[in-house]
């Protein structure tokens, strides 16, 4: 049977995220506008400087929970390499859909409204409410994905 087109780029998403060197969560992002993919992102190391695989994982070194200090973390968020990504190559992803394997946390909700993210469908959940009030506020459609059944 033939998957939906949310159900397409989820499965997608999911095979980004394999690329992730986070040793505590996978993430894996995809932004699609017009059923076509724009960009992807996943989980890691900025280019050129080691990932938490080869180093290890501060933030588990310093029992820091989920959710919290953000800017503790070798890592760069799977949404903002993606729009980092379009970026990059000069992509416009106003208007566009994000799809990703977690609820975004706060940091990523601000860039996904300024980058003119106008929906995001996510799996996962994530404690971060602060997040969902603001993609609220600022009219982004956020859905949470079931897989059919």
């Amino acid at each position: 049977m033939r998957p939906s087109w949310d159900e397409y780029f989820m499965n997608i998403v999911d095979l980004v995220k394999t690329r992730s060197t986070c040793l505590r969560r996978q993430v894996g992002a995809l932004i699609v506008k017009d059923k076509r993919i724009l960009a992807s992102g996943y989980n890691g190391a900025p280019v050129g400087c080691k990932h938490c695989a080869e180093v290890g994982c501060i933030r588990n070194k310093l029992n820091i929970p989920s959710g919290q200090r953000h800017e503790i973390c070798r890592a760069t968020h799977a949404e903002q390499n993606a729009i980092v990504q379009a970026a990059y190559s000069g992509t416009s992803i106003k208007g566009a859909t994000m799809y990703v394997t977690t609820q975004p946390c706060v940091l990523c909700a601000k860039l996904c409204i300024n980058a003119g993210i106008t929906k995001i469908i996510f799996r996962g959940d994530y404690p971060d409410e602060l997040a969902m009030e603001l993609l609220k506020e600022a009219g982004v459609r956020v859905i949470k994905y079931e897989d059919p059944e």
